[in-house]
This record gives C-alpha cells, structure tokens and sequence, in this order.
C-alpha cells in the first residue's frame, strides 16, 4: 500500500513539475525574492529603528531566489526526463529517474527549513517596532523607519501568510478528497 501510494504521489508531483504553466508560474514568482533583495540592499541604512528588516529581505530575497532557481532546474530536468521517456518507450530499469539526485532534495530541504525559521525571524523583526515612525524625529534621529520597506516587508510578511493557507487549504483538499475516494460509495448493491 505504502509503494502504490509513493508511486501516485511520484507521478502526480511530476505531472506538475512538467507542466509548462508550473514553469512559468515559478518564473514569474522569481521576481517576489528578487524584489526583496533588491529592496533589502537598497536600503540597508533607511531603517534604524529595527536595522534587521532589510537584512531579512535581503537574505530571504537572497536564498529564496536560489530555492525557486532549483525549483526551476528541477521543473525542467523533469520535463527533459518525461520527454525521454515518451521517446524511448517507458521501458526504463529506474522506475524513479528522479531518485538519482537524492541530495538535491536535502538541499531544498535545508533551504526551506532555513527559510521557514527566517520568516519567523522576520515577523518578529517586522513587528516589534510597529508602528514605526515614519519620519525620524528631531529629538531621536534614529528611531524611524522609511515608510516604503516598511510596508514592504509587511506586505511580503502578509503574502507568506496568504500562500501558507493557501497550501495548507490545497493540501487538505486533497487529503479529503483521497479519503472520499478511498471509500467504496458508489459500489453496486448485490
């Protein structure tokens, strides 16, 4: 039961992968980190209330551009290995070609993870100093924060957030719908 279910999720995860729609779906979500570090490093100084906030848009920027570039190389090995396998005739040894690189899942793995607890990070950083002043005040010089990273990186925080239900809505979706389908409901009375 464990292997049939392993072999589903495989071809299921795969038909994603290879789909062109997934590809550019992943090429256009590029441009969120690559915005972040842009925004981090210009404006590393612009926020010394809380001088963390550009370095964690910065970093996850920075590290969240490397995970989706992997997404990408993996999405395209993929379809390079489907097209293959309808070319030659599925008459592979290897059932799971995608196995043969093993160790680039631990590396999506300790970048999510990396990930994961630099959002945390980051939502206490982003927090702990809101509201911020916008405008430094004349008795306190550094304690302000320039309004437009400020609201960037709530509204990168707020994203996160959105994205994180939304999967979360996805993945118990499908747990439902693979426990309805489970059942025999629709088996004809004898």
């Amino acid at each position: 039961m464990k292997v049939e279910l392993e072999i589903a999720c495989h071809r299921c995860l795969s038909q994603i992968a290879s789909n062109a729609c997934f590809v550019v779906g992943l090429l256009a979500f590029l441009a969120l980190p690559l915005t972040m570090a842009y925004v981090g490093v210009k404006s590393l100084d612009d926020c010394p209330v809380q001088p963390m906030i550009p370095l964690y848009l910065l970093v996850a920027g920075a590290v969240g551009s490397l995970k989706v570039s992997l997404l990408l190389y993996d999405a395209i090995h993929m379809r390079s290995l489907i097209s293959k396998s309808v070319l030659i005739g599925n008459n592979d040894a290897d059932e799971y070609p995608w196995r043969q690189n093993a160790h680039k899942y631990y590396i999506h793995i300790i970048l999510s993870t990396f990930l994961f607890i630099w959002f945390i990070l980051g939502n206490y950083w982003v927090f702990s100093v809101y509201p911020p002043n916008f405008i430094a005040p004349f008795h306190r010089p550094l304690d302000y924060c320039l309004k437009s990273l400020y609201v960037f990186a709530v509204f990168v925080l707020a994203l996160s957030y959105s994205v994180m239900i939304l999967l979360l809505c996805c993945g118990l979706w499908l747990h439902i719908c693979s426990q309805t389908s489970r059942r025999n409901d629709y088996a004809e009375d004898d």
